[in-house]
């Protein structure tokens, strides 16, 4: 009986629909049924979201802007804003959040929900029905869900029915509906795992669920096995709620408590490159900072601000040293800085490329490149070395 109760999942997976295109056509109606491509219009911009008209030429996130021009020539580009993005992202997590009992937001669009236990009360499929139309009435941006019984299989029933869809996978139909799909569809299977499992004549999620646990093991291990499962339609990770996403942060207390505003700013600005780094290494981006400082009579005092997503050096180094020029007033000596990331989210991919200069993205992926190859403190700025606080 209990093994009947933990197996009887109701998990919705709500994704918005091109995203940052659709908050540009809330903006924009005579941007309906265009081509529109969001990113940097130089050639040496990048994508960052497009519609579905632009992809029906072959557009694509990540793809550089030379490449989309010349593929779709009459689309319509726009750069972007983020602080708009992620002010819509918030509405739309307002909404579900006062009408489900457990909301995960996994990136900053889409979200998981778990009305698990709750189908005595509301016919799930109906009740995502009902919340999926009041976003789309309160935000006037269209989004779609897919319904079943875990999160991979919820999250590939969106993807099938998007744009505007909705689509329930119950769970004797799950085999039936993963089966014949690409295995590209799995969530989580990335570009090098795809090639290795097609060259093998496994292109089909059919056929990579009869592959034995061992052989899978072996060509990819642990990572194999977890991609077997959810060939399979097995997925039991849980659905983390948003008010306990976890947050990264750092603090320095001096050898002897400092005045020295410079000094501190350079240090502030190590300590955020830092957790930038991190932040990248785990495919998230950060929506909120929080600059702490301790005066030398231990009194503690924090400035909080809420930002557009990012996880770029120069975005979060700016709004530190904003915050920290908020927050010391009293002109005393410290004895404590520290800075916290958090309202983290998945979505390395949708980075803020279009407000920050591509040097600066270029800037950022070769200081990473050289970080994993080196070792963490094996690059820095100039002015944040030999500091000896």
């Amino acid at each position: 009986m209990v093994k009947e109760m933990a197996d009887d999942k109701h998990i919705i997976h709500m994704d918005q629909d091109a995203f940052f295109v659709s908050v540009e056509v809330r903006k924009d109606s005579s941007l309906v049924g265009k081509p529109v491509i969001i990113g940097g219009s130089s050639d040496r911009g990048v994508v960052a979201s497009c519609s579905y008209e632009a992809r029906k030429f072959g557009v694509h996130s990540a793809m550089s802007s030379r490449m989309a021009k010349m593929l779709c020539p009459h689309a319509v580009f726009i750069k972007g804003n983020m602080d708009e993005y992620s002010k819509a992202s918030h509405e739309i997590t307002d909404i579900l959040r006062e009408r489900v009992p457990l909301i995960e937001k996994a990136s900053i669009d889409e979200h998981y929900i778990d009305m698990s236990g709750m189908d005595r009360f509301h016919g799930t499929l109906k009740y995502a029905h009902e919340l999926r139309q009041q976003v789309i009435k309160e935000t006037g941006l269209p989004i779609s869900f897919g319904l079943s019984v875990n999160k991979t299989v919820s999250k590939m029933a969106t993807n099938e029915c998007k744009p505007n869809g909705e689509l329930n996978i119950e769970k004797p139909e799950v085999q039936n509906f993963l089966n014949p799909l690409s295995i590209k569809k799995i969530p989580g299977l990335g570009e090098k795992t795809f090639i290795k499992l097609s060259d093998m004549g496994v292109k089909r999620i059919f056929t990579l669920a009869q592959i034995h646990p061992e052989q899978m093991h072996s060509i990819l291990g642990k990572n194999g096995l977890v991609l077997l499962q959810k060939a399979k339609g097995i997925d039991n990770s849980p659905v983390i709620p948003y008010h306990e996403q976890k947050s990264i942060g750092t603090q320095c207390t001096f050898k002897a408590d400092t005045i020295d505003v410079e000094t501190i700013n350079n240090l502030l600005t190590s300590m955020v490159m830092d957790l930038a780094y991190e932040l990248r290494q785990k495919r998230k981006l950060t929506a909120c900072i929080t600059v702490t400082i301790r005066y030398s009579n231990f009194e503690d005092v924090t400035k909080q601000a809420t930002i557009p997503y990012t996880s770029l050096d120069s975005t979060l180094i700016r709004k530190t040293r904003e915050l920290f020029r908020q927050v010391y007033q009293k002109r005393m000596l410290l004895r404590l800085v520290g800075v916290r990331l958090s309202s983290l989210v998945s979505g390395f991919e949708q980075i803020d490329l279009y407000s920050e200069s591509q040097e600066q993205y270029s800037l950022c992926q070769a200081m990473d490149r050289i970080r994993k190859r080196f070792g963490d403190k094996s690059i820095a700025l100039a002015s944040t070395m030999n500091l000896n606080l």
